[in-house]
């Protein structure tokens, strides 16, 4: 069972003061990785026996760590920290409950949850720090070495909500952007399954063709690109039509790198249909077309 999917059960058993107390200390951990009890008890504002009541029961429910030592000090985990979340979300009116696991990755887990008028919506947490620091780093511009996992994966869901934002308000093909709270992303619902589990995927040059116009679109009108791209991350819905997912490592078009990251996304959905389906077109005509130097695709 993941941390979210703990957490879900958890939340349910959070009182206004818990929730409170694990606020404070998310606060003051922008200063010190763990925090002592009279600075929580500070801030808390109510009698120490019920500052520290709080915490040990958020102790005893794994949503913090406790550090022995030259003094003891709090500090939250992922499921404390998803549990933060949730509450956004829950008094936002974005989420009412929670369904299954949709995907559970490298770096971020996705569950099938509702809204408030029985929508069905996907609810996206950034876990990263499952992969090794450097790993997360070298693909990760925009990591900081002395920040926390907590703060980078709050960092990754808002960079990638904007991405999709920018994605959406030009027509796309992304799931729809709802809301974002710390380092959880709630979208529009995804349905279907990633292009590398099919065998049979129909008119496969018409999918390709419409993969690059969604590339082209996200270049040219969104002024995005975004340099993950391959086959995990493109989902065949049940209409047959794409949509494009996973997108906190996007850049601007203006990005120092943009034309070897716009260049290695395309050789990675070229190399996948030429290996997969024996659809062979040459990178340098889809990056043309891509970019607007070509009007249409040899295919």
């Amino acid at each position: 069972m993941s941390s979210a999917e703990i957490a879900v059960q958890i939340f349910r058993k959070l009182e206004r003061e818990d929730l409170r107390i694990l606020h404070i200390i998310e606060a003051a951990m922008a200063k010190r990785e763990f925090v002592p009890i009279e600075q929580i008890h500070k801030y808390a504002k109510v009698p120490l026996e019920r500052v520290t009541y709080a915490i040990d029961k958020l102790d005893k429910l794994n949503l913090i760590y406790r550090k022995h030592g030259a003094y003891t000090g709090y500090t939250l985990n992922y499921t404390g920290y998803d549990c933060l979340a949730i509450n956004a979300l829950v008094k936002a009116e974005i989420i009412t409950s929670f369904g299954q696991t949709l995907g559970m990755g490298k770096e971020a887990d996705v569950y099938d949850a509702l809204s408030p008028a029985g929508q069905r919506i996907a609810v996206k947490f950034h876990r990263l720090g499952r992969i090794s620091f450097r790993q997360t780093r070298r693909k990760r511009g925009y990591i900081r070495e002395h920040s926390s996992w907590l703060f980078q994966s709050h960092l990754a869901a808002e960079k990638e909500f904007q991405a999709m934002q920018l994605a959406h308000e030009k027509g796309v093909s992304v799931p729809q952007p709802l809301s974002q709270n710390r380092h959880v992303i709630a979208m529009g619902m995804i349905e279907g399954g990633e292009l590398s589990r099919y065998k049979d995927i129909g008119d496969t040059k018409k999918v390709l063709r419409e993969i690059l116009r969604n590339i082209k679109k996200a270049y040219l009108k969104a002024n995005i690109i975004h340099a993950d791209l391959s086959e995990y991350n493109l989902i065949l819905q049940p209409d047959g039509h794409i949509l494009i997912i996973d997108w906190p490592q996007a850049v601007k078009t203006d990005h120092k790198n943009a034309k070897e990251l716009l260049k290695r996304d395309l050789k990675n959905i070229l190399t996948f249909f030429s290996r997969k389906f024996n659809v062979e077109l040459v990178a340098d005509e889809a990056y043309k077309y891509v970019i607007g130097e070509a009007k249409k695709l040899p295919i």
